[in-house]
């Protein structure tokens, strides 16, 4: 294969980069407020996960619907829907007065941001060949740590001088300023003015059936049978059992340090910005391992395997923050395991695209990350019952340390199951027929 011409495919994970960044930023402005709300609102431990779960469950119904819709409408008009939704939701946050005003809005920001995962991974399928989408996907997804990273700086510092409703009004209104750069630059490969045709080619250098099959919205592949094949449960198993960990960093760990470490929470974060930067290197490094092993000659199911696996034992250390290692062993110890989140969640999004024709990505990636948002409402319950718990006891570290136990051992049970549903990944073969019928 001659080397490509053209990199306006890199243009488009620059946009898919930027969405993600503000859908975390968006996401995660509650937990970096979780102290002063729950002053406000008079909030419980179990109050808090009592939201989280809210937001976990509209987002696990968000992505069953989205998943569908951009299968059918594209990704162009699916995520314009998508951001436009949640950017709305975002600033309505700033209108509560209560706790179920807060519901309210965090089950609209919730079905809204459903809509960035499912869009993104269909986009990078149609945008670039097997070999550069862990890399792709790394990519972008690092967007989700630099939302973090940007959150607990512009976030406290916004409290501290105009108060926590305007906090939400600001962030929430930086989607509408990304929907004009999507607008102008996205098409789909076959409808890019701007792309060469030898990058046109390269992109499509491993499509199946025939290049832009993605287009083909009119033939979405049923619900029933994506359930029936064991490559959509290895992606079941693999986002549920490892997303509620991602959420938990998200949503407790603002309150983790403050609480451990006795910290300001209307000052900036600095400790939580070196913790999301070193997640974002994961990311990137995560997506090209495996990107890196296939230009080797690796067959892409080995690649994706063995990274994953190494991913999955980087988690371990964090196991040892309940040994108490001071403030930075902590941001040490979580920002490692966040980063292998990252980039096992880089690879486990792009074995989707590696295992499903591009016409049932979306769908795939929906079903599977409704599972993960499932687990996202179940391991709040948990955490809020421990630390409620061990909180009444005095001694909430202890129960932050058994949090961090079920967390170190999450990616090695995913990554058994997987394996044994989908030893090799392989791909799955679909026949026009086998696509729903047009209502």
């Amino acid at each position: 294969m001659s080397k490509p011409v053209g990199n306006y495919r890199w243009t488009i994970v620059a946009l898919l980069f930027f969405a993600t960044t503000i859908n975390y930023l968006d996401r995660q402005v509650v937990g970096l407020l979780k102290p002063t709300l729950e002053k406000e609102f008079n909030w419980s431990e179990l109050d808090y996960s009592r939201i989280v779960q809210v937001f976990s469950a509209a987002y696990a119904i968000g992505l069953l619907i989205f998943g569908r819709v951009i299968d059918r409408i594209g990704t162009k008009v699916g995520y314009t829907v998508a951001i436009i939704f949640w950017s709305i939701a975002a600033m309505a946050h700033a209108m509560a007065t209560s706790t179920m005003g807060f519901i309210f809005a965090r089950i609209g920001l919730g079905l809204g941001e459903a809509g960035n995962f499912p869009a993104a991974i269909k986009t990078v399928a149609e945008w670039f060949p097997k070999k550069e989408r862990a890399l792709a996907t790394g990519i972008f997804n690092s967007g989700a740590n630099i939302g973090a990273v940007v959150a607990p700086i512009l976030v406290p510092w916004i409290l501290g001088i105009w108060g926590w409703e305007m906090a939400f009004i600001v962030t929430g209104a930086v989607g509408f300023i990304w929907l004009i750069f999507w607008y102008v630059g996205y098409e789909i490969p076959s409808k890019q003015a701007k792309l060469s045709k030898e990058e046109y080619n390269y992109i499509h250098s491993d499509s199946e059936v025939t290049p832009d099959a993605v287009a083909d919205h009119g033939k979405p592949v049923s619900w029933g049978l994506l359930l029936g094949k064991r490559q959509t449960w290895a992606f079941v198993f693999g986002k549920m059992l490892t997303d509620p960990i991602w959420w938990f960093f998200l949503f407790w760990l603002q309150d983790y340090f403050s609480t451990t470490f006795h910290l300001d929470t209307k000052k900036p974060n600095l400790y939580l910005a070196v913790l999301y930067t070193l997640v974002s290197i994961g990311s990137i490094g995560g997506g090209y391992l495996s990107s890196a092993l296939i230009s080797r000659g690796w067959s892409v199911w080995k690649a994706r395997k063995t990274a994953m696996f190494i991913f999955a034992l980087l988690v371990l250390p964090v196991m040892a923050v309940r040994f108490g290692p001071g403030i930075w062993g902590a941001v040490a110890l979580i920002g490692l395991a966040g980063a292998a989140h990252q980039a096992w969640s880089a690879n486990i999004f792009t074995t989707a695209s590696d295992m499903f024709p591009k016409r049932a990505v979306s769908s795939v990636v929906g079903i599977g990350s409704m599972a993960g948002s499932i687990g996202g409402i179940i391991f709040p319950e948990i955490v809020g019952r421990i630390l409620d718990s061990y909180k009444k006891a005095g001694d909430l570290q202890s129960g932050y340390g058994i949090i961090f136990l079920m967390c170190g051992s999450a990616y090695l049970l995913a990554w058994t199951v997987m394996h044994l549903l989908t030893p090799k990944m392989q791909p799955v073969q679909l026949d026009i027929t086998e696509s729903e019928p047009v209502v």
